[in-house]
């Protein structure tokens, strides 16, 4: 809701300092000069001030649940898991000079790197670990990008004659300006502010200088070639509080009248790219908090209706073909980009902290354990640019470019999703092993703590510890899938009534030992396919989706996805209780049954028992199946309009 601000809270440290997640925070360091409407960010390191004074022309949307910085965030599982190989087997392995700064050096070629998506990867993951390793690592990479920066501000790998008019040459600096905002943010350091202010006005000053016709000379829309530049401006003026970057972002790029319809099919300049689509939602989402006008909603609303109401939505979380929205519930090829994916856990993110409905977390974890960390090896060494759910994946050729660079961004943004702040108080949005600090209202600080094997069980542990005791809630999020979930505090039924799809809320006083027990049954699910996949069904437990790797019966390691969806799923032999698998991780978890694999006829029985798997598996195949009775499977949760 838009809330008038008739007081202002000037924080003198600088924003990074109050939230680690590189997100905007309503309650942070604005002070706004009523004489000329321009904010002003103050940047020493100490004192907190509070300003009393009327202001009639300034509004802002005041978040639901508010990011908790990345630095008081420790998780485990896997999804931990996930962020530690990424660090030790993919980032430490990079070429950085070769690969990644030597273009910016030589400025030559001008292929596109995805240098500042990288930037902005190491630069959170220093922040998370507090590992030295990392941090050298982020110095040198931000230091020597900032050695490459022309007098003029420019800091891209394009030759002179090409910069500003080749395509994604202000997508590059876009995201390392971003990435050394972050700097700057999460680590104070001027220098990296100073270089994306020099940038920025680059790109202001040189922006007369696109041609007219430039969609029609590279093939692409405006909107799709300088993806991720609209975000950017506005952190950048969050930082220094510049009102000329909100006017650009205003007046010259046109964010809050984007209007670009959902267009399926890979037509001429591409506008139903996905991926760059749900980056101007995000864009929008996050100017609305600074000028709360509706139609800065519509179209992450129109993106969320189409994903879940008008089959959008791939059954794993993934979305368009490639790179294209689609609707037709192809399962092969080009399926589920990963930087789509990454985006898409952005805008759940930005909208779950502005309307606060548990759904949009249903639909993050649906995303971050199915397509998500199947654009990964389970090594975290090679990640892929699609996941497709049925037939083979293929890993990208390297370490440059768009999706694995906004894979590993995503990664390092996840421990941002786990736990939210209220105001007084706390949610839970995410299941993992974890732990967090999180700094309440009137001083109080609450230390929350998960002990969980979530997903392969619904049974969670939540340690509450308030730095004194005092009475607040603390929301649980109740997954679409669970229809019967317990509640429990200091081993007695809490009198809170739970309802699948929602918050659960329990306010009490909370003391240092208190502990809420969680337990969500999970049975295994069939549900239903649609459109290419009807008449067939999905095996799912919680939030995973299972898949069959065919390489562990010699009948099948031939058979093509199309082949193998053919198989007839035997109900009753579906073991009840999931089998150990390390297929994806140590610890993982498998659906043993039997299939027929003989034909469609009413006696055929199980011939072949096979294991089905996490859907990462890297070679998983297929997840939809025949099933004797349709009836027996159920309609994705996650799918239904949304207001």
């Amino acid at each position: 809701m838009p809330v008038k601000a008739s007081f202002l809270l000037i924080s003198l440290p600088a924003i990074g300092k109050v939230n680690g997640t590189g997100n905007m925070d309503t309650k942070q360091i604005c002070n706004y000069s009523s004489e000329r409407g321009k904010m002003k960010q103050l940047n020493k390191m100490s004192i907190v001030v509070i300003i009393a004074f009327f202001i009639t022309d300034f509004t802002f949307a005041k978040d639901v649940f508010a990011p908790v910085d990345i630095r008081q965030v420790k998780v485990g599982g896997e999804i931990g898991r996930r962020i530690d190989v990424t660090i030790t087997n993919n980032l430490q392995k990079l070429n950085l000079d070769g690969d990644f700064l030597d273009p910016f050096r030589k400025k030559d070629k001008g292929n596109y790197i995805g240098l500042g998506k990288l930037i902005d990867t190491v630069v959170r993951m220093a922040a998370y670990t507090g590992e030295e390793k990392v941090i050298t690592m982020k110095k040198y990479l931000v230091n020597e990008t900032i050695k490459t920066q022309g007098p003029d501000g420019y800091i891209g790998n394009m030759p002179e004659s090409n910069r500003m008019k080749n395509l994604w040459d202000i997508h590059e600096m876009g995201y390392i300006i971003f990435g050394l905002v972050s700097d700057y943010r999460l680590f104070g350091e001027k220098s990296s502010l100073e270089a994306a202010r020099k940038a920025v006005d680059y790109i202001i000053d040189h922006w007369k200088i696109l041609p007219p016709d430039w969609e029609q000379k590279t093939s692409v829309a405006t909107h799709v070639g300088i993806t991720g530049i609209h975000r950017t401006i506005l952190a950048l003026h969050l930082a220094t509080g510049d009102k000329r970057y909100l006017d650009f972002c205003t007046r010259e790029l046109g964010l809050p009248d984007w209007n670009t319809p959902i267009v399926i099919g890979r037509r001429k300049l591409i506008e139903g790219h996905a991926y760059a689509f749900m980056a101007a939602c995000l864009a929008q989402l996050e100017m609305y908090r600074l000028q709360p006008k509706e139609k800065l909603l519509r179209q992450a609303m129109m993106a969320m209706n189409f994903i879940t109401a008008k089959d959008g939505m791939a059954i794993t979380g993934g979305i368009g073909q490639c790179e294209i929205w689609t609707n037709d519930q192809d399962g092969r090829g080009d399926l589920g980009e990963s930087c789509s994916s990454a985006y898409q856990l952005r805008v759940y993110d930005s909208l779950l902290r502005l309307k606060g409905d548990s759904r949009f977390g249903d639909i993050m974890e649906r995303t971050i354990y199915n397509a998500l960390f199947a654009a990964q090896s389970p090594d975290g060494r090679q990640i892929r640019y699609y996941a497709p759910f049925e037939g083979s994946r293929i890993y990208w050729h390297g370490d440059t470019y768009c999706c694995p660079c906004n894979y590993r961004r995503i990664i390092a943004e996840l421990p941002s999703m786990v736990y939210y702040r209220l105001d007084k108080g706390l949610a839970v949005n995410l299941y993992s092993p974890s732990q967090a600090r999180i700094d309440c209202d009137g001083g109080l600080s609450v230390t929350v703590r998960q002990e969980t094997d979530y997903p392969n069980s619904g049974n969670v542990m939540i340690s509450i510890e308030p730095s004194k005791t005092a009475t607040f809630p603390v929301k649980l999020r109740i997954p679409g899938w669970c229809k019967d979930a317990k509640i429990s505090v200091n081993g007695q039924p809490c009198d809170r009534s739970t309802s699948a799809g929602t918050f659960v809320t329990i306010k009490r006083e909370w003391k240092t030992g208190d502990k809420i027990a969680l337990d969500m049954p999970m049975s295994w699910r069939l549900v239903q396919g649609r459109q290419r996949q009807a008449g067939r069904a999905a095996i799912m437990r919680g939030p995973l989706v299972f898949t069959l790797n065919p390489e562990q019966d010699k009948n099948l390691v031939k058979k093509d996805g199309a082949d193998l969806v053919r198989m007839i799923i035997d109900l009753a032999s579906i073991e009840q209780s999931p089998v150990p698998s390390d297929a994806v991780h140590p610890g993982g978890v498998a659906c043993r049954l039997k299939v027929g694999s003989k034909g469609f006829g009413m006696d055929n029985p199980g011939d072949l028992t096979l294991l089905l798997t996490e859907f990462p598996d890297p070679d998983g195949k297929c997840v939809y199946f025949r099933v004797p009775d349709l009836s027996t499977a159920v309609p994705d949760e996650l799918l239904g309009s949304w207001k």
